[in-house]
């Protein structure tokens, strides 16, 4: 043995080349350890393992384009794609499929069978979308660069729903991406907590009502603490389950979320415990109707 370990031993690591463009090509593998020197800068490399952590810093040090990989089916904590994130800090695009639409450690597999379920901010902005075949998301990587690789400044912002009066339903991943436009006249669903820093916030916007997150209640449910400064100034607003959506997506929010706390201004529009989000946003913008 030399003493150094398989990560640090040169060799021709197996890569299988399935598209070649002037832009770069598309490699398959078997493993994120055989992303190496040949893929940096110019190809999308497709290897089969997990994307957490470890194998994202395997494969970042070689700064391939794009990188799509298996998500070992999430996994507790969610390590199967906690890799997807320390790519977009570095802004590589990177996506990862559903564990039940392609085999661990088969990149031919992966390519050929796989369904995108996971995406980071960069790909997202290649035009990768979840329910996309491996395949197809590959070929977008390969021709697309990112347009926007200041992630810090993402603002995800989509309205969902407009009343005839002009009020509409906006989904916002934060409260602090509140535009004046929504004073008085949006019911935001976004995706920070509604402890007590954000109840300031929710004031300062003073929107039509809000959805927010319940930080997964937290100690002496300050997670939803913000609900009763709320209900004192007249603003209607409930909390998204921490056990149904993830804190931080508010879209996901929005489409899986359920209601857990809301407040006495909220109970006047309709709005109960259990309810989906979507329906709890419907109610605030009815106003009571």
């Amino acid at each position: 043995m030399d003493g150094k370990t398989l990560l640090e031993r040169e060799q021709d690591h197996p890569q299988d080349i399935v598209v070649e463009r002037d832009r770069g090509r598309i490699c398959t593998m078997d493993s994120a350890r055989y992303v190496d020197a040949r893929n940096t800068g110019r190809d999308v490399v497709v290897p089969a393992s997990y994307v957490g952590v470890l194998p994202a810093r395997m494969m970042a040090i070689h700064r391939p384009r794009g990188v799509i990989g298996h998500d070992a089916c999430v996994g507790k904590d969610g390590a199967g794609i906690a890799g997807l994130w320390y790519l977009e800090a570095l802004g590589i695009p990177a996506a990862t499929a559903d564990g039940m639409t392609a085999e661990m450690g088969n990149g031919e597999d992966l390519y050929t069978n796989g369904i995108v379920k996971h995406v980071n901010y960069v790909a997202e902005t290649c035009g990768v979308k979840p329910g996309m075949p491996v395949r197809e998301a590959a070929e977008i990587l390969l021709a697309n660069d990112p347009t926007d690789v200041e992630v810090g400044n993402k603002v995800r912002r989509e309205i969902m729903e407009t009343h005839p009066s002009g009020r509409r339903v906006v989904v916002t991943d934060s409260i602090v991406w509140a535009y004046p436009e929504d004073e008085n006249r949006s019911v935001l669903v976004t995706a920070g907590h509604t402890g007590r820093s954000g109840a300031k916030f929710l004031l300062e916007a003073s929107p039509w009502g809000f959805i927010c997150h319940d930080g997964g209640m937290s100690k002496n449910r300050s997670g939803v603490s913000g609900l009763v400064t709320a209900d004192e100034a007249g603003l209607a607003g409930a909390c998204i389950d921490g056990t149904t959506a993830p804190v931080g997506d508010a879209f996901l929010g929005y489409e899986h979320g359920l209601i857990s706390a809301h407040n006495e201004a909220a109970a006047k529009r309709g709005v109960e415990v259990g309810m989906t989000v979507k329906e709890a946003a419907h109610r605030l913008l009815l106003g009571g109707e």
